[in-house]
Formats: structure tokens, sequence, C-alpha cells
């Protein structure tokens, strides 16, 4: 199976429901373990809700490009409310 496949399928099975604090600091040290193994330093930084994962790493350039990204996902109850779409890749 594709690496990147198999990285994003096991981003997904970890559970990281931010509301119920399920799994957060789990899914921050997966996400940074993820991004060192692309050679990029990395922090998980504590705050007064849910860690922030810090990553860096130096370009050629003097640009910065940032990126944002939440790694934690709505709790699934209650479940009669949610709409399902099937996508065929």
């Amino acid at each position: 199976m594709d690496v990147s496949i198999t990285e994003l399928s096991r981003l997904v099975a970890q559970p990281s429901v931010g509301a119920q604090n399920l799994g957060i600091q789990e899914c921050a040290a997966l996400v940074a373990g993820m991004l060192r193994q692309r050679v990029f330093a990395t922090e998980v930084k504590p705050t007064g809700g849910e860690p922030v994962v810090f990553w860096e790493r130096k370009g050629r350039s003097d640009k910065t490009l940032l990126f944002y990204c939440h790694y934690d996902v709505q709790p699934s109850e209650p479940l009669d409310l949610w709409e399902t779409t099937h996508l065929l890749l």
C-alpha cells in the first residue's frame, strides 16, 4: 500500500475529539512524529487547551510559508444529525 495512504489511515484512526479531550495528546504526538519523518524540527507546545504542534524546516530562501491545520475532530454524537456522502476514489 502507498505510504501516504497508510499514514493517512493511521491518522484518521487516531481518536482526537477536542470537545471531549479524547486522544488529543496522542494525536499531537502522532502528527509531530509524521512531520519528523519528513525532516521537520517539531515541538508539541502545551497551551491552556489542546497542545499546538509547531514545526519548522529552513529553506534556501528568506521567505516564510505558514500552514495552519486542525488535528482534532467533532464528537460523533448525536449520530442521527450526521449526513454522509460517499466519495469514490
